[in-house]
């Protein structure tokens, strides 16, 4: 990716820091000059400009001390910050201000990240491409003519361009990892209960997982480590500690059905490129299957529409958010503030959640979802007895024309086809660019087995500077 004025990564803005050579302040005026010159690209919804130069100057002044500190971070825009709007993209919440920090943003705070603002997102997490944004889609810095990949894709954006050191964003079915694969980034998609999902705005609660998009490995690790960590207030947050172990050869699988028919032969080529890299480093690489792989996608839509259809019935216009000026009556109020607060996505996946929920057809959609579920979990328990972790792409095709997929829905899912499995089984997943097609990265895709992340950054950055494309951004 082509050098500009704010493509630093931690290790050397700290190093500037302790020099003399950099003041936070300076650090967070350029990456503020920067996204206000690149607001075309719709990847900011809230630029916090006040906030982030106070947070900068109190780092100069030795206040906040900590790794993070002066690192200038955004933040997806259904996670919160004290005192910031939080919309999540929607109508729905549009000017609702935040009263608390979400865990992970409390962590990022003590260790002396700065924040420039809340990132663009489809509405409530729903979407594959951020064209599902109340506020209209980000664009992609590399052809803004095409979708960033969603739901966190102003957070892609916002890293792939500069704009911020890094980011976070949320992962529900490959949030995370999508974009960062479209945007030529790195994605992290933590263990399920990695990090704490207090203060996230839930989409479905059994998926929805905190992670972190940045520019080089090092730099997501350093973010993952800091907001990593059981928190009392998360109910499904764990309690066992991360496992690393020494570098040593591993047994790597490249998962069969991820390689199939519907995948771009570059992307396939590309991704072998990977494993190859990986075989010249000393790890052994392996076929492997996931069985029921094929059933991931219709698995995930189920039980995420149906966790969506039970999470959104309390945006009703009563207690916050959004409410009708029109109804004269109490069940009018709830029709018309439903009807006018949500967008086009999230009513069709409260529709198609409540029908699954719906007696008469519980056990034949959501009870036979859950069965297979389970089974998908239980393939990947018998893969990671044969490997130490699973290769494959992160999407089946590059970024598209924004508008291309808008009017078929099913078509949009299927971008989705290798990451849904992933949050079924509460597994880590870690996605880095390694090639490219016309100018636009292809990512390949890390799956390990829970609590396993640093092995996922461990293997990336063996390989990632043999990998990685170069890629032009469309102002360079």
């Amino acid at each position: 990716m082509a050098d500009h004025p704010t493509t630093g990564d931690i290790p050397t803005l700290r190093a500037q820091r302790e020099s003399g050579a950099q003041t936070a302040r300076a650090v967070v005026d350029r990456y503020l000059e920067r996204l206000q010159a690149r607001r075309d690209l719709n990847s900011y919804v809230l630029v916090a400009e006040d906030d982030a130069r106070t947070a900068a100057e109190d780092v100069d002044a030795g206040n906040r001390p900590g790794p993070l500190a002066g690192v200038p971070l955004a933040i997806k825009d259904n996670i919160l910050v004290e005192g910031q709007p939080c919309t999540c993209g929607s109508r729905m919440l549009d000017g609702w201000v935040a009263p608390y920090d979400a865990t992970a943003v409390a962590r990022l705070r003590a260790a002396g990240a700065v924040f420039l603002g809340k990132t663009n997102c489809d509405e409530f997490g729903m979407g594959s491409s951020n064209e599902n944004s109340y506020f209209g889609p980000a664009k992609n810095p590399i052809d803004p003519s095409r979708v960033t990949g969603g739901s966190s894709g102003g957070s892609a954006a916002a890293v792939a361009d500069g704009q911020a050191m890094a980011a976070i964003g949320s992962d529900t079915g490959g949030s995370i990892r999508l974009p960062a694969s479209y945007c030529g980034v790195i994605g992290l998609k933590p263990t399920y209960g990695a990090v704490s999902r207090w203060g996230l705005v839930a989409f479905a609660s059994s998926l929805d997982q905190i992670g972190v998009l940045a520019r080089t490995v090092d730099d997501a690790r350093s973010v993952f480590h800091v907001i990593r960590g059981h928190d009392p207030r998360d109910a499904t947050s764990r309690t066992d500690p991360p496992i690393h172990e020494e570098t040593r050869p591993r047994r790597i699988g490249l998962l069969r059905e991820y390689l199939e028919e519907g995948l771009d032969p570059d992307i396939r080529a590309a991704v072998l490129k990977v494993a190859d890299a990986l075989k010249e480093q000393g790890h052994d690489i392996v076929d492997a299957s996931l069985p029921s792989a094929r059933y991931a996608l219709q698995t995930y839509y189920i039980i995420c529409c149906a966790e969506a259809s039970s999470n959104l019935a309390r945006y009703d216009g009563v207690k916050y958010g959004y409410r009708t000026g029109n109804a004269a009556e109490l069940i009018d109020m709830f029709e018309q503030t439903r009807d006018q607060g949500f967008g086009d996505e999230v009513k069709r996946r409260i529709l198609l959640g409540s029908y699954v929920l719906s007696a008469g057809y519980f056990d034949q959609y959501y009870g036979t979802a859950q069965r297979m579920r389970q089974a998908i979990i239980s393939d990947y328990t018998r893969a990671f007895v044969e490997v130490d972790c699973l290769l494959t792409p992160t999407a089946p095709n590059c970024a598209f024309p924004i508008g291309e997929k808008l009017d078929d829905p099913l078509t949009m899912y299927l971008v989705d086809v290798y990451t849904t499995s992933v949050n079924l089984a509460g597994l880590p997943g870690l996605s880095f660019p390694c090639g490219a097609i016309g100018g636009l990265p292809i990512g390949a895709q890390l799956i390990g087995r829970p609590m396993e992340e640093d092995l996922l950054l461990d293997l990336a950055g063996q390989v990632y500077e043999s990998v990685r494309p170069t890629i032009t951004l469309a102002s360079e």
